[in-house]
């Protein structure tokens, strides 16, 4: 029955969200205590770096775990583990024992469990929603991201009114409802173990699976689009905070921070109530020209009114991009191995996040900054349009960002393969026909 199937997706979005925000106000506290208490930015880039790449290096492996057992019983443990990390936290801090070092293993676990957590509801969803409702579906998943991105408004009024504790036991109470939640929600078999093998294939054997199903169903060009978008996405992410610095006060980088994560949230319940249009590849395609006008426009003019605007707009397109493509390698992707196909599909894609880290900021700092200071090499060409000074070598990186989306939108739109998948049907064995049941 398809409603009570959405019924149930809806459950478990909302026991999702609730979890989110525990853990991402968990996190944001985490990294700010670290900060304060050793006073190192390179401390607090690691903090960081726990919370990424573990999650990155274990996702090919979450995929295979998820595609092989009881995603229900994965999904518990995975929340357990992340509540016993934090209850962990909670004991040392209470007994005043927290040092900066416990943080560290900490947070590798905690990123853990949330690539499985992620892979599990990625995998689920195209099995209790409708195919002509998971545009919908996946736009809602998307405002988990914009509520991360929001967290750190709310994690410091709760830091200064409850500490680092009650942030803790908030957290904690968030596991609790998403356990009773998860435990509770009636899912048939064929959700939570959609294929079982009487002899099932080695564990290498189903770790390069996905990534073999990507390339045989055609999809490794989609894979390419969704690593560049996070390439571009990436690059502003990491620059537009030293970029509002160089010309605003932190307490104006907070507003703009907080109406940029209005505008994700406001795409994600757009894509929400929309669903996206009929042809998600080229509806991809249209928001990636649209998001690469806003990202230039961050290089203009070192204006808050400019970013309060172009902020918000480039991060509206961001949820119907992604939730759009998501749903094309969801909809090609038959219900037995959504896990492992995914997790590959989000494993190559991710991997142009640290690669634009590295890239960025250096690129900033050491070439485009000199040389559009002035009498820089670049003065005289760009100076007119970009101005010269502090923070418009950023904003000329800026620049290059919106163009490189420019190409990636316009690849998106003009590719015959990628086209291809807004015409051609999806391949035997799609989960749709057991969605109606």
């Amino acid at each position: 029955m398809p409603g009570l199937s959405v019924r149930r997706f809806a459950g478990i979005w909302t026991a999702e969200l609730v979890s989110v925000i525990g853990s991402s106000l968990t996190a944001f506290v985490l990294s700010v205590w670290v900060y304060q208490e050793s006073g190192s930015e390179t401390q607090f880039a690691l903090n960081m770096l726990c919370a990424t790449l573990p999650g990155l290096l274990i996702t090919p492996f979450a995929g295979v775990i998820v595609d092989r057992f009881d995603r229900r019983a994965v999904l518990l443990l995975a929340d357990a583990g992340a509540a016993a990390v934090t209850l962990v936290l909670a004991v040392l801090a209470h007994t005043g024992h927290l040092q900066v070092w416990h943080v560290y293993p900490a947070t590798v676990v905690a990123a853990v469990c949330g690539t499985f957590h992620l892979t599990v509801y990625q995998a689920m969803t195209p099995l209790l929603v409708p195919e002509r409702h998971l545009g919908r579906a996946n736009g809602l998943l998307q405002t988990t991201f914009a509520l991360q991105i929001a967290a750190p408004v709310l994690a410091g009024t709760l830091m200064e009114a409850v500490g680092l504790r009650g942030v803790f036991l908030l957290d904690l109470l968030s596991f609790a409802v998403v356990a009773c939640v998860v435990a509770s929600t009636r899912l048939p078999r064929s959700i939570l173990r959609p294929a079982e093998h009487a002899v099932p294939p080695s564990f290498g054997a189903d770790l390069t699976f996905g990534f073999a199903r990507l390339r045989a169903g055609g999809l490794l060009p989609l894979v390419a689009a969704f690593a560049a978008f996070n390439f571009v996405f990436a690059v502003a992410g990491v620059l537009i905070r030293p970029l509002i610095l160089s010309f605003a006060t932190p307490a104006t980088l907070g507003l703009l921070v907080f109406a940029g994560g209005a505008g994700l949230f406001a795409g994600s319940l757009v894509m929400g109530a929309w669903g996206g249009p009929r042809r998600k590849v080229a509806g991809a395609g249209v928001f990636m020209l649209l998001g690469s006008v806003a990202l230039a426009g961050h290089a203009l003019r070192p204006s808050v009114l400019l970013i309060a605007v172009v902020a918000p707009a480039f991060l509206f397109t961001i949820p119907i991009v992604n939730a759009c493509l998501t749903t094309v390698l969801q909809s090609r992707t038959e219900a037995a191995a959504q896990g492992r196909v995914l997790a590959s599909a989000r494993t190559v894609s991710q991997l142009a996040v640290p690669l634009a880290y590295l890239i960025a900021a250096p690129l900033a700092e050491h070439v485009m900054a000199p040389a559009l200071l002035p009498g820089g090499a670049l003065a005289g060409v760009l100076g007119g349009v970009l101005g010269t000074g502090e923070g418009r070598g950023i904003a000329l990186v800026f620049l290059a960002d919106g163009v490189l989306l420019l190409v990636a939108g316009a690849a998106t739109l003009l590719l015959p393969r990628l086209r291809r998948l807004d015409t051609t049907a999806p391949p035997t064995g799609h989960p749709a026909p057991a969605l109606n049941r």
